[in-house]
């Protein structure tokens, strides 16, 4: 096979790979939006069947001789084709280490946990999901085995989500978090609270689904582009540049709640959406890691949309959709209100100070379980007692508890640092962008276009195409620096609380 021939044969086969993808995630949208409860088995026998295809494509010999003939001439090839090359050896890598029917049963099986987590939580039922997430975790273990029997298995998860990422890295960025910021945590217990009492009106949610389709014009999200639907945990699923859905919850108590998971998932799509038009259908089309993600979403969530001028820019559309639960809320009041930093017991409706304690939770629950020190029929005790050490808050039930995240009935083991990472990264990335952009000037106007535009160019063009520690040197101006993320919090909640 020349070059040119594998070069011809690999765009053929990221096109029967972006079918297969596209047709996978849509029946996960559909389950996780629409789909009636009692069509999980029947969807995820079909999503085991697509998988099996996409496992015999991706390990046939012939995608191994593309690859080879690639890499043999990488001195030669383009910065494009040679990375094209490269991410297809890493999926063909692992891949091949699993057997096709095995790994079919457990794409069937992450669809089943997925309906069964839903009831569990309801019911807040953790017995019911627990055998669930066992099989999970031993597949997980065994998959980190596999593919390097000389690392802890925890560090060849993570790596799964940002590339080169270890707990060697991590432990010291969470102790760094937790040194620094629990003596703040605990001061700002002591302080006043804002006032938060316009938040326990009912906010009917036909209007808050306008609200919704308002911020996505404020954000510049193009709804000819994105798809919005209803689900128990927000969540985006990207498949181009034309294609985005995202999924959100509405709360009729808590209309702060809505608006914070649509501009969360607004900032994955508009990462999605930006990632340049040569790129789609390839392998380079998506984000570079899940850490360089979720710093996107971060990013629009909190230091955008819980900053001053976005409260000031977002009250007069909460006032006209909601004149009576409004009337009495200023943008002092709602930016304090959007600010208000308490211990909790909920991971996506917490606080910028105490966040990261949450993930952290997290993270020493993964590495325990994977690394055989914690059985899952134990989580619920330890995950509880966690709770009451890190934060000082008693967890009353599963459901707000050890069941609240979706995360690992998806397989989304060693996912969960890449929102700490990335919400770092961020307060970077605001820093270098406020030497080329009037950021607030920006907001004031009501258009969030020049944000987009610079990190559209610095990060969302380029897909996968560089690496994570490329993207994070290239947006920040340096090297990733965790205490400027400490001290962008310190500095913030201490103006917001008088410390």
């Amino acid at each position: 096979m020349t070059v040119n021939e594998a070069l011809n044969a690999l765009k053929e086969l990221e096109a029967t790979l972006r079918a297969y993808g596209h047709a996978l995630g849509c029946l996960n949208y559909d389950g996780e939006t629409v789909a009636p409860r009692n069509s999980a088995p029947a969807r995820g026998e079909t999503m085991a069947f697509l998988s099996g295809i996409v496992h015999e494509k991706v390990t046939a010999e012939s995608t191994g001789e593309i690859i080879d003939t690639l890499l043999a001439d990488r001195e030669n090839l383009s910065h494009v084709d040679r990375r094209r090359a490269e991410i297809l050896k890493k999926n063909r890598d692992e891949l091949t280490l699993i057997p096709a029917n095995e790994y079919m049963a457990y794409q069937q099986l992450l669809a089943e946990a997925m309906q069964v987590w839903h009831d569990a939580k309801l019911a807040s039922d953790y017995a019911a999901y627990a055998p669930y997430l066992d099989r999970i975790i031993a597949y997980n273990r065994r998959l980190a085995q596999r593919k390097d029997a000389s690392k802890p298995a925890y560090d060849v998860l993570l790596d799964s989500y940002e590339e080169g990422l270890t707990h060697a890295t991590l432990d010291p960025f969470f102790a760094l978090l937790r040194r620094e910021l629990t003596p703040v945590i605990l001061e700002v217990a002591k302080r006043p609270r804002p006032d938060t009492a316009f938040l326990n009106r009912r906010y009917p949610i036909h209007l808050q689904r306008r609200f919704t389709d308002r911020v996505l014009e404020i954000m510049g999200v193009s709804r000819d582009d994105c798809a919005v639907g209803e689900t128990e945990h927000p969540f985006t699923e990207g498949f181009n540049r034309h294609d985005v859905r995202i999924a959100t919850h509405y709360h009729e108590e808590n209309v702060l709640s809505n608006l914070y998971s649509v501009v969360h998932e607004g900032g994955h799509a508009l990462y999605e959406l930006g990632v340049a038009e040569e790129y789609q259908g390839t392998l380079l089309s998506g984000g570079s890691s899940m850490s360089i993600h979720e710093s996107q979403s971060r990013f629009y969530e909190n230091l955008i949309g819980r900053s001053r001028p976005f409260c000031e820019v977002i009250l007069p559309e909460l006032k006209a959709l909601f004149p009576e639960q409004m009337a009495s809320v200023d943008a002092e009041t709602l930016y304090r209100a959007a600010n208000l930093s308490q211990p909790s017991l909920i991971r996506t409706e917490a606080d910028e100070l105490t966040y990261s304690i949450h993930v952290m939770i997290r993270y020493e629950l993964e590495k325990a379980m994977i690394g055989g020190d914690l059985d899952t029929a134990d989580i619920p005790g330890e995950w509880n007692r966690m709770y009451r050490e890190y934060l000082g808050v008693e967890v009353p039930d599963d459901r707000r508890g050890c069941l609240q995240d979706s995360h690992w009935s998806f397989g989304a083991i060693g996912y969960f640092p890449s929102y700490a990472l990335g919400s770092a990264y961020g307060v970077q990335m605001l820093e270098r962008m406020e030497k080329d952009v009037d950021v607030w000037g920006a907001v004031r106007g009501g258009s969030l276009k020049p944000i987009t535009a610079w990190l559209g160019e610095t990060i969302h063009r380029h897909g996968q195409l560089l690496t994570p520690a490329e993207l994070v040197e290239s947006a920040c101006g340096g090297p990733f620096d965790p205490h400027r993320y400490v001290d962008y919090l310190k500095g913030k909640y201490g103006m917001l609380y008088n410390l």
